[in-house]
């Protein structure tokens, strides 16, 4: 196991390394090995169904060959400016998010801790719009349970978030929409588990797919003005006379800027400037009282600043619109780019005031954009591979089975839980030898859905909670039922322990928030992939299994493998359908299809888009 997981670590390597060295040429009238760092547009004598592909894979996740056979019509002006310019586009087929209705009056604000919620109960006789009982046992419990409720029934609400956030990736006409929100969401990195609204973080979303593709310096301003980004970077505590740098700092370091190119000072003075932003449930708002009305000196520049001045005076810099510029790239071209084309990136990003179109234009249309360098060398994310399966298969929307927030997760890249401020890291991180058989077995989960599945936003994971809720199923009282490390149906039989009086039991509460939770909070629909391979192969009319391999591997690898690899894959389906006639297998080949494909799927390459 440890060599297979080091074999195939080294075939992705070589396959970054290469790229598309072997199968570079593409019938082109110039040479595009030297088209790297080059800027001028690609012609229309050099645009083929080859290059489409690409297009297509780095500006949204894929597509089915008609959707590549659409754009390779085209001219590449044409092509790039579907894409782009998508704001004609019917979406009405997208359904807006259906929320569960789990939030309730009261909830707001909500409290940091569960003892800071106990302690506002006791001194107020009420808290999350739950009165204090009046007398009798556990007075508190009834806020304690809905303290956990919100804690859980936010996050599953959340999961639901992703999932109708993976429908539109898979199945929205717009698909450069949803990958520029993928991309803000990693750049603007805000996590549930501190957020902890699930409303918040729906909104950020919606920010990103409406005005994604806009004015950076108008997303900034959203964004710094966004109750789930002033909750994740605590701009609650910033506050005239005790300045919290944090909000400040991030939005040069990881937000605009880039590190080093900003002081210390700038950092303290940026802070006063942001004094005072808050939000109040969903809508923002400044604290006269609490916002630093005084002089500041901000990158060289001296006046009574706020906010919104400080984003301006950043945007001047033109550091600015090379790091934001330099980043888009990366995400969308490649990782490895000289400061030479940085430079001309961040030129044009900043000659175009910061906005987006031109700039994605500019790089889409760049012959730099299909050299070898940059085709066929990028590292799928998680979000990307899984998606790019699911589009590619022809599905409309993200399946049920296997479950796209555990998938994800498991490769790295939950939505709506970045490991930090900073976002995920890109590129050789998503490959280790352990992700690499992870993403072996997505394949496999999709294609031959795992029939002992559990729906986990159905089920809690704690092996604390099931004891606990396995323990009042049974009869027990709250105390036993809860009790660690003991043999709780002992006590309770031979009644030997009283059901304690005290003001609440937070493990109880912990188990009865989550059965609230799930009670009110919406299933995901658990449907399977509807795939039809049988049909995908006799629809292309291949007649042996020779050209059903060679239609896998075009349809779904933007890297091919080696003709070892090809044979291989032939032979293989000759043995599984005993025959390499494909009218002979029509009525039984679907499973032999289906285990073919994942072959393809678990293959380095596949992970390259």
């Amino acid at each position: 196991m440890i060599e297979r997981k080091r074999l195939l670590a080294v075939r992705v390597a070589a396959a970054v390394a290469i790229g598309l060295a072997g199968i570079s040429a593409h019938g082109q009238s110039s040479d595009p090995a030297s088209w790297q760092d080059d800027l001028a547009p690609i012609g229309a004598a050099d645009w083929n169904s080859d290059f489409a592909a690409h297009l297509l894979e780095r500006a949204g996740f894929g597509g089915t060959p008609a959707e590549i056979e659409a754009l390779a019509r085209l001219t590449p002006v044409e092509a790039v400016s579907r894409l782009v310019h998508f704001d004609a586009t019917d979406t009405s087929g997208l359904a807006p998010f259906e929320h569960s209705g789990i939030h309730d009056p009261g909830l707001d604000p909500f409290p940091p801790s569960r003892p800071a919620v106990t302690e506002l109960a006791k001194e107020t006789g009420e808290a999350l719009g739950i009165k204090v009982k009046p007398g009798g046992n556990r007075r508190l419990q009834p806020v304690v349970n809905k303290f956990f409720y919100w804690l859980r029934a936010s996050l599953l609400e959340t999961q639901r978030v992703a999932y109708w956030w993976a429908n539109r990736m898979v199945g929205s006409p717009r698909p450069l929409e949803e990958k520029m929100a993928l991309f803000w969401h990693g750049h603007f990195a805000a996590g549930e588990s501190k957020v902890r609204d699930y409303r918040k973080l729906l909104a950020q979303l919606e920010l990103y797919q409406s005005d994604g593709l806009g004015n950076f310096r108008d997303i900034m301003v959203a964004v710094a003005q966004d109750p789930g980004m002033l909750s994740f970077l605590d701009a609650g505590v910033n506050v005239k006379g005790a300045p919290n740098e944090n909000f400040a700092r991030e939005i040069m370091e990881l937000f605009t800027m880039g590190a080093g190119n900003y002081s210390e000072r700038d950092i303290r003075e940026g802070a006063r400037a942001f004094t005072g932003w808050h939000y109040d449930d969903l809508e923002f708002v400044v604290n006269e009282a609490q916002h630093d009305d005084g002089e500041k000196t901000f990158l060289g520049r001296t006046g009574r600043f706020d906010g919104v001045d400080v984003i301006d005076i950043i945007m001047e810099q033109p550091v600015t619109a090379e790091y934001i510029a330099a980043k888009i790239y990366r995400f969308f071209a490649r990782e490895e780019l000289s400061p030479e084309l940085q430079a001309k990136l961040g030129t044009a990003f900043r000659e175009a005031d910061y906005e987006i179109r031109p700039l994605l234009e500019t790089i889409f249309l760049a012959r730099d954009f299909y050299a070898p360098a940059t085709v066929g060398t990028q590292i799928k994310s998680p979000v990307q591979l899984v998606i790019s399966t699911y589009r590619k298969l022809g599905l409309d929307d993200a399946p049920g089975i296997p479950d796209f927030n555990a998938v994800t997760g498991a490769l790295g890249q939950r939505l709506f839980f970045p490991p930090t401020v900073a976002g995920w890291a890109h590129g050789r991180s998503w490959v280790t030898p352990g992700l690499l058989l992870e993403r072996g077995n997505f394949a496999r989960d999709a294609l031959f859905p795992d029939i002992n599945f559990r729906a986990p936003d159905r089920v809690n994971g704690s092996g604390e909670i099931q004891r606990v809720a396995r323990n009042i199923r049974d009869g027990l009282d709250i105390t036993s039922a809860t009790m660690p490390d003991a043999d709780t149906a002992v006590i309770a039989e031979s009644n030997m322990l009283a059901d304690r009086d005290e003001d609440f039991n937070t493990r109880y509460g912990s188990f009865r928030g989550w059965q609230m939770a799930i009670d009110r909070v919406k299933a995901i629909p658990r449907d399977t992939a509807n795939v039809d391979l049988s049909r995908m192969v006799l629809d292309a009319e291949l007649e042996d299994t020779t050209a059903v391999v060679d239609y896998l591997i075009h349809r779904f690898m933007r890297v091919p493998p080696g003709d070892e690899v090809r044979l291989m894959l032939v032979a293989f389906l000759d043995e599984q359908l005993g025959t390499s006639d494909i009218a002979t297998a029509a009525t039984y080949m679907e499973d032999s299809l289906r285990l073919v494909l994942h072959i393809v799927m678990s293959q380095p390459e596949y992970q390259l888009a």
